[in-house]
C-alpha cells in the first residue's frame, strides 16, 4: 500500500484530533496518584473522549484470528507491560510507572499518543528510564526531516537509547495513519540497516519507541492475546506522538 501524502485540510483535522488525545492526557495525569485503578483512568479518559466528541480508537478494535477485540479506551501498561495492557481493577502503588496509550477517531481521523506516567515518587533509575524513554522519542522525531531517510528515525532512537544503557524492543512499531488508525508507513525505532524510504512533506506517522530497562525481548501474554511484557521482567516506558513531515522541523500533532 503506497503512503498517502496528506493536505492541509486533512492535517488540520488531524490536528484537532491529536488535540483531543493531548487534552484527555491533561484531564488523566492528576488522577495518576498511588491508590487509583487503571478502570478508573479508562472510564475518566472514555467519558472526556465523547463529551468533546469523540469515538475511543481501541475499544472494539482488532479482533481477527479469533483474538477477542480490544475491549477498552486506554491500552494501560504498568511497570514490566510493554503495550496493550488491559484496564482493571488493581491499584497503581507509589513508584509504580505506567504507559497510557490511547487513540481517538473525531471527525473521521484519527490521532494517537503515549504517556508514561510516574506514580507517585519514583526510583532514580525508573526516573531516568522515564527521561530517556521520552528523550529517544524526541531524537526520532527531530530527525524525521524531508528527504532523510526513514532509517534515519530509528538509528537515531536506538543510538541515543542504548548509549544510557538501555534497550529498544523490535516487535512494535510506529505506523502511518489517518483516517485508518493503522497505515503505512512502518516506523521501526532501531536501525535496521537499510536506508528506507525518503520522507516527505505532507506523510503523517507515529513515533513511538518502547524502551526496557533490561534486555529487549518480549513475551506475548497468551490468554488475552494483547498484553505484551518484558521477557527478564524489568520495567519498560514508552512515549509517543503523532507527526507530520514538514519542510523544516516536523510538526507534532499531538500537543494541545
Amino acid at each position: 500500500m503506497a503512503v498517502v501524502l496528506r493536505s492541509r485540510q486533512q492535517i488540520a483535522l488531524m490536528r484537532a484530533a491529536g488535540r483531543l488525545v493531548a487534552q484527555t492526557f491533561e484531564v488523566l495525569r492528576p488522577h495518576v496518584r498511588p491508590g487509583v485503578t487503571t478502570a478508573e483512568l479508562d472510564r475518566i479518559a472514555e467519558d472526556f473522549v465523547r463529551k468533546n466528541g469523540g469515538k475511543p480508537a481501541y475499544k472494539g478494535y482488532g479482533g481477527a484470528n479469533g483474538r477477542m477485540p480490544f475491549p477498552a479506551t486506554l491500552c494501560i501498561s504498568p511497570n514490566n507491560v510493554i503495550c496493550h495492557g488491559f484496564p482493571n481493577q488493581q491499584k497503581l502503588k507509589d513508584g509504580d510507572i505506567v504507559g497510557v496509550d490511547m487513540g481517538v477517531l473525531l471527525n473521521g481521523w484519527y490521532g494517537d499518543s503515549c504517556i508514561t506516567y510516574p506514580v507517585g515518587e519514583v526510583a532514580p533509575e525508573t526516573k531516568r528510564l522515564l527521561e530517556a524513554s521520552e528523550e529517544g522519542m524526541w531524537r526520532g522525531i527531530h530527525a524525521a526531516r524531508s528527504h532523510a531517510h526513514i532509517n534515519d528515525i530509528g538509528s537515531a532512537i536506538q543510538r541515543y537509547i542504548e548509549a544510557q544503557g538501555f534497550s529498544v524492543v523490535r516487535e512494535w512499531t510506529g505506523h502511518g495513519l489517518g483516517q485508518r488508525l493503522h497505515d503505512e508507513p512502518t516506523i521501526l525505532h532501531y536501525d535496521s540497516g537499510k536506508p528506507g524510504m525518503r520522507l516527505r512533506p505532507g506523510m503523517v506517522f507515529t513515533v513511538e519507541p518502547m524502551i526496557n530497562a533490561g534486555r529487549p525481548e518480549t513475551v506475548l501474554d497468551e490468554r488475552d492475546g494483547w498484553t505484551v511484557r518484558t521477557a527478564d521482567g524489568s520495567l519498560s516506558a514508552q512515549f509517543e506522538h503523532t507527526i507530520v513531515v514538514t519542510d523544516g522541523e516536523p510538526e507534532i500533532l499531538t500537543l494541545l
